[in-house]
């Protein structure tokens, strides 16, 4: 199997940050978690070690030198080849081009939550809501953050399709309630209207 197709998530990664500039793996988990990439790839420092010396051995990377800080351990200092800008150039085009299925888990969930009570069904979409529009303000934050230190657009594009998406999922789901609760959605147990929050009337109020 050629490289460019044998890359993983941390490979892209890693090789998108050495194509920035040759560093150590430490410092490339530090910029992943400032950029917060890690809602993009798995990452842990170890497993970054591992992506960056299986890279290595694919003759995707190369070492230049090695350097000491203080007491810390001494820190190996990488860069991309010509080979690794290739198979990165590859996998990206492979990626941006062929849609792939990914089998993600709520789509699967969907499909079987039918075996649930409509009210356990409801309540759990509730808080996916609450998770997502968390999820949500925070990807809108970080776009802000990056408008405002003037990072290009070209940068964070992910942000803004992250953004759709949680709102397309949003909204898919409130009308998902929307039909549990006005019966328009058969479910084996019927889920009770939403209670009104208009103010009764006191009890034995006199006209």
């Amino acid at each position: 199997m050629a490289p460019s197709t044998d890359l993983t998530p941390l490979g892209v990664a890693s090789l998108a940050l050495l194509a920035e500039g040759p560093m150590h793996p430490y410092e490339m988990y530090q910029l992943l978690m400032a950029r917060h990439e890690d809602r993009l790839v798995k990452v842990r420092p170890g497993t970054l070690y591992h992506a960056v010396g299986r890279l290595e051995e694919q003759a995707l990377v190369e070492a230049v030198g090695t350097g000491r800080e203080g007491n810390r351990p001494e820190r190996t200092t990488y860069r991309i080849t010509a080979a690794g800008h290739e198979a990165l150039d590859a996998r990206l085009k492979a990626m941006l081009s062929t849609p792939a299925n990914e089998y993600p888990v709520f789509p699967h969930a969907i499909a079987e939550a039918h075996h649930l009570p409509a009210g356990m069904v409801a309540g759990l979409l509730e808080e996916r809501l609450a998770a997502l529009q968390a999820d949500l303000d925070f990807l809108v934050h970080a776009e802000s953050e990056a408008t405002a230190k003037g990072v290009e657009r070209k940068y964070w594009l992910d942000l803004g399709y992250q953004q759709a998406l949680r709102r397309t999922e949003i909204a898919w789901i409130r009308g998902l309630l929307a039909d549990l609760r006005s019966g328009e959605l058969p479910w084996g147990d019927p889920l009770p209207p939403k209670p009104s929050l208009e103010p009764k009337e006191p009890v034995g109020k006199s006209s």
